[in-house]
């Protein structure tokens, strides 16, 4: 599961579990399972705040506890550095759970900072809800032609081996159809009490529960049990297979990294950006470096809110160190664009859907969404919400008894986006397993390119279709690579001025594509200053980036252009303007791929 907001400004982030959906925002309905009932039950209890790279802050942690300091004082509240986020950011701590009204009284003293690039409460998140092997013929979203992935087909040429995929969710509860295929992971939580382990972060990222009692989690919160959501995932994605038991993974020979970011009233976004950046092999100061950094995330978690910078910054990280990021569209069927992480770039962004090729009654769709994948239905959209009465329809992997604590390994059927996501996970897997040279960029542009269309329907759009694993697998095994070309020498920009960066192709016959991926990485302490432009061979312009985005620091995102009017051979250039003074920065490296 992911963290994502779940509405205004002080939210709580929640994984998205399989029982139920969440509800639409405008629903008059109750949140997910341990969610506050509404925005304002939901306190605060830390910010993260962003300084940019010319504040003494934005390096010295002193300078930073001082800052936070005057600024709780000069807002009549407490605020206290806590540590460095593995994004830079720090961690301001408001001395205990703050009416989120209070805590906008400490943001506005940040945001009236010019030395501060953003400040955004720290959210919580929570579960969605959602072939010998005994169990395989109960796995229709694998095999079945109608509403299936097509998997085995692609099991030919492909299994995962090589590859390591990290879980960020609730950590992994032990099942002996997962355990041969799990390496370490850690525990991020730093609540000790939402952790249930008495220490906050470790090396354990055992799942002890995230059941919650009525009213614990927030005003009008409800009661729930323990999802043991992540060991779900972990066995859609890579279950022991041929084992002569239980139910097959997608990508059976890969390895799972359990990162715990989710226990008790869900994870904070702090959490997760660390976890996000320390799966794919980043630092996260005050806690050892990963072993074997993941090739590939899973996050089957969110809630309602545009995507945030301090997601968006841990992703962007991920990707540009050769992650494939991979998503829940959300379980409230309504736009993707209001959820995060699934409005955030960089993601693959997967909705649901369900037996018959439709899109799954719950799920989140639009243009954010950048493919589906089985999700499943274990009710029908007129049955009585909290029932289970289509079982066989749902989602089967791995799961726990217990209701509380851990009992014994059972299987079990589950709904939701999250189901879907790791369909995706699993076959990005297979694909890097198949061709480890390709880029983040081209194994998302390899599954959009070779998805089948919805045998069903999909009001608001359900991306380019239903993942396809043989296609996928049979496409990047089959043809060459795409060409691509880069330019890594840095390009000051100072104030006031225009630069340009030029790369010259060659060998590619005829236009460039209607769908030319252009990465871009620029480090600019204020990317409110900048226009971006692609500049063609014949001197056509393509904008990608028009002095949007304020103080935030740095582009770092593929944009995607049509270029089909132009001959692709030939000297293009990035063209980068600054029209304003105070903030510097320079071209790092961008490419271009046909």
């Amino acid at each position: 599961m992911s963290v994502t907001l779940l509405a205004g400004s002080a939210t709580a982030s929640v994984a998205l579990t399989g029982s139920e959906p969440a509800p639409a925002p405008a629903a008059a309905t109750l949140p997910a399972a341990g969610a506050p009932a509404t925005p304002a039950a939901a306190p605060v209890q830390n910010l993260i705040v962003g300084y940019k790279a010319s504040a003494t802050e934005a390096s010295s942690n002193e300078a930073a506890a001082n800052d936070a300091a005057a600024k709780g004082k000069k807002a009549g509240k407490k605020a206290k550095f806590d540590r460095r986020l593995g994004t830079g950011a720090a961690l301001v701590n408001l001395g205990g759970a703050t009416a989120p009204a209070d805590a906008a009284d400490v943001m506005a003293q940040f945001r009236a900072d010019p030395d501060v690039a953003y400040v955004e409460p720290d959210a919580r998140a929570y579960a969605m809800a959602t072939p010998d092997d005994t169990e395989y013929a109960k796995q229709w979203d694998l095999f079945e032609p109608t509403g299936g992935m097509n998997v085995p087909a692609a099991w030919d040429k492909t299994t995962g081996s090589g590859v390591t995929v990290a879980v960020i969710d609730t950590g992994y509860v032990a099942h002996s159809d997962v355990a041969p295929n799990i390496v370490a992971g850690y525990d991020f939580i730093s609540d000790s009490t939402a952790a249930r382990d008495g220490n906050g972060r470790d090396n354990n990222p055992a799942d002890q529960g995230d059941w919650s009692a009525a009213g614990e989690c927030g005003t009008g919160s409800t009661a729930s049990g323990s999802s043991w959501h992540g060991t779900h995932v972990a066995g859609t994605i890579a279950a022991a297979t041929n084992n002569a038991k239980g139910v097959a993974g997608i990508a059976y020979n890969a390895k799972i990294q359990p990162v715990r970011v989710l226990g008790k009233c869900g994870g904070t976004t702090s959490d997760i950006v660390d976890a996000i950046t320390w799966a794919s092999g980043g630092t996260v100061a005050g806690v050892p470096a990963n072993a074997t950094p993941a090739k590939v995330i899973n996050m089957s978690l969110g809630g309602s809110g545009a995507c945030t910078t301090s997601y968006q910054n841990a992703i962007n990280a991920a990707v540009a160190r050769g992650t494939t990021v991979v998503v829940a569209a959300g379980n409230s069927n309504a736009d993707a664009a209001g959820f995060s992480p699934a409005s955030c770039n960089n993601v693959v962004a997967v909705a649901a859907t369900n037996r018959t090729g439709d899109r799954s009654f719950y799920s989140n769709y639009g243009a954010k969404v950048d493919v589906a994948a089985p999700g499943g239905e274990t009710r029908r959209a007129t049955d009585t919400p909290g029932t289970v009465t289509t079982p066989e329809n749902g989602i089967l992997s791995t799961l726990n008894s217990g209701t509380t604590t851990p009992g014994s390994e059972i299987y079990k059927p589950y709904q939701g986006t999250s189901m879907a996501a790791p369909h995706v996970a699993g076959l990005a897997a297979l694909v890097v397993a198949a061709k480890p040279s390709l880029t983040p960029a081209q194994v998302e542009a390899a599954i959009k390119a070779n998805a089948r269309p919805l045998p069903g329907t999909c009001t608001g759009g359900c991306g380019t279709g239903i993942a396809d694993a043989a296609a996928t697998i049979n496409a990047v095994t089959s043809t060459p690579p795409t060409p691509g070309f880069e330019n890594t020498t840095d390009v000051n920009i100072s104030d006031n001025t225009t630069v340009e960066s030029p790369i010259t192709v060659s060998g590619v016959a005829g236009n460039a594509p209607a769908a030319l991926k252009v990465n871009v990485d620029i480090k600019h302490t204020y990317i409110g200053d900048l226009k971006v432009d692609l500049v063609a061979p014949d001197g056509s312009v393509y904008t990608l980036h028009n002095r949007a985005g304020g103080s935030t620091d740095n582009i770092n995102q593929q944009y995607t252009v049509n270029a089909s009017s132009e001959v692709a051979n030939g000297t293009w250039k990035l063209r980068v303007n600054d029209n304003a003074g105070g903030d510097t920065g320079y071209i790092d490296a961008w490419s271009l791929v046909f």
